[in-house]
C-alpha cells in the first residue's frame, strides 16, 4: 500500500472511488453536500500534482438499471463550483465505450465522472469482471469513500486486486476517517467516554459490548434508553421499547458493572402526550412515566449528569442523538450534549462524532467545526466499533 501524501500524481489517471451519495429534493438539487466537499482536498492535490482525476461513486438504491432519479449528472454542476468553476466531464455509464473514451482522453488538470455504479447489479455483487472493467479506466485506485467500507463491492473492495501496492491507496479523508476510528479504539486517553443515542438497542447491541472493553463512562440517551428503565422494573408509559431486548438490556448493565464501566441512563425525561411537534410537554423521572406518555428527550437532571461526565472525559464518541431533535420541542437534550461535547474539546479532550443523527445534530447546532473529527460514515463507523472487518480497508492493506 503506498501513501497518499507521499506519491506523485504526474501524468497518471486517478481512479478514484468516492461516497457522493448525497441527497437530492424533487427537483434533483443538493440538500446536504458535506461528502462531496470532505473529498475535495483528495482531488485537489491529485491535480496540483499534475494528474487527472476519474470519480466513481453510487447514488441511492436504484432497483431496475439506469433512472433519472438516480443520475450522477445532478451532482456535476455542484462538483463544479466546488473545484473553483473547472469543467467537470461526465460519462453517461461507468463502464463500456463512453467511459473508455472519456478515460483516454483525459489530459492531465482534468477532472471526470463516471455514472452511477448501481445501475449494474455487479457492483453490489462483488462481480469480478465488472471490477476489472473499471480497473482498465485508470492508473492508480484512490479509495476515499469511508460510508462503503463496510460494503464488500465491486468498486470498494473487489477492484484493488488490479492494481499493485504502489497503485492503490486511501484518499485523504479514508485516512483521516481511520485515524480518528483508530485513536479512539485503540489509542483512547482516558476517562473515554461513549455517548450511544438513537431508537433501537438490537442496533446498538454489538457496539455496546465492544465498547465495554475499552469505554470508562457509557451514556445512554434516546429511544433506547427506555428498553433500559423497563428492564430495570420502571414504568415508561407508552415510551419506545424492545421487549424483545429486555434480557439483553440486563445482560449489558451485568456485564459492565462487572468490568468496572460506568453505565450512565437518563434520570429524567421530557414527556409528551403524543409523538407529534405540537404535543403538550412535562417532565418525569424516566422510570415513573404516566400511562399515554411517551419520553421523547432527556430531562434537565439527565442533561447536567451527562454534562458533568462529559466535561471530565479525554476521549469522546457520540453516535447518536438523545431525543427527537428534529421537533424543537425535543432537542433540548442533544443540544446539550453537543455544547458539551465542543467544551470539552476545547478543554483539550479528543471528540469523535459519527452516525447520520449525531453529525445533522452537530451540522444543525452549529458545532461541526468544534469538535475534532465529524465523520462520513454512519454504518461503516459503526461496524469499526463493533470490531468488524471493513472490506474497503482490508483491499488496500492487503
Amino acid at each position: 500500500m503506498s501513501r497518499f501524501t507521499d506519491h506523485n500524481f504526474k501524468g497518471q489517471k486517478a481512479l478514484i472511488r468516492v461516497d457522493f451519495n448525497v441527497p437530492l429534493d424533487a427537483s434533483f438539487h443538493i440538500t446536504d453536500d458535506t461528502r462531496m466537499r470532505a473529498t475535495i482536498p483528495t482531488i485537489q492535490k491529485i491535480l496540483d500534482d499534475g494528474g487527472s482525476v476519474i470519480l466513481m461513486s453510487h447514488l441511492g438504491r436504484p432497483k431496475d438499471g439506469p433512472s433519472e432519479k438516480y443520475s450522477l449528472k445532478h451532482l456535476v454542476k455542484r462538483l463544479s463550483e466546488l473545484l473553483n468553476d473547472r469543467m467537470i466531464k461526465f460519462a453517461d455509464d461507468c463502464v463500456g465505450p463512453s467511459a473508455t473514451e472519456m478515460s483516454e482522453s483525459l489530459k492531465p488538470g482534468e477532472v471526470s465522472m463516471l455514472e452511477n455504479l448501481r445501475f449494474y447489479n455487479e457492483e453490489e455483487k462483488g462481480d469480478v469482471d465488472f471490477a476489472e472493467k473499471l480497473s482498465k479506466l485508470g492508473d492508480v485506485y484512490v479509495n476515499d469513500a469511508f460510508g462503503t467500507a463496510h460494503r464488500a463491492h465491486a468498486s470498494t473492495a473487489v477492484i484493488a486486486q488490479f492494481f499493485p501496492g504502489d497503485k492503490k491507496m486511501f484518499g485523504l479523508l479514508m485516512d483521516a476517517e481511520v485515524a480518528s476510528a483508530e485513536k479512539v479504539m485503540h489509542n483512547s486517553e482516558k476517562p473515554f467516554t461513549a455517548i450511544i443515542g438513537g431508537a433501537k438497542v438490537s442496533d446498538k447491541i454489538l457496539i455496546i459490548e465492544n465498547l465495554l472493553e475499552r469505554a470508562d463512562n457509557i451514556i445512554i440517551g434516546g429511544g433506547m434508553a427506555y428498553t433500559f428503565m423497563k428492564a430495570e422494573g420502571g414504568k415508561i408509559g407508552s415510551s419506545l421499547c424492545e421487549e424483545d431486548r429486555l434480557e439483553t438490556a440486563l445482560a449489558l448493565l451485568k456485564k459492565a458493572e462487572e468490568k468496572g464501566v460506568c453505565i450512565h441512563l437518563p434520570s429524567d425525561s421530557v414527556i409528551a402526550d403524543k409523538f407529534a411537534a405540537d404535543a403538550n410537554i412535562s417532565s418525569a423521572p424516566s422510570n415513573e412515566i404516566p400511562d399515554g406518555w411517551m419520553g421523547l428527550d432527556i430531562g434537565m437532571n439527565a442533561c447536567e449528569q451527562f454534562t458533568n461526565c462529559i466535561k471530565h472525559s479525554r476521549t469522546i464518541l457520540w453516535n447518536g442523538p438523545m431525543g427527537v431533535f428534529e421537533m424543537e420541542k425535543f432537542q433540548h437534550g442533544t443540544k446539550d450534549i453537543a455544547t458539551a461535547v465542543a467544551a470539552a474539546t476545547q478543554a483539550g479532550a479528543f471528540s469523535l462524532v459519527g452516525g447520520g443523527d449525531s453529525v445533522a445534530a452537530v451540522n444543525q447546532f452549529g458545532f461541526a467545526d468544534k469538535v475534532s473529527y465529524v465523520s462520513t460514515g454512519g454504518g461503516a463507523l459503526l461496524e469499526y466499533f463493533e470490531g468488524k472487518i471493513l472490506p474497503g480497508i482490508a483491499a488496500i492493506n492487503d
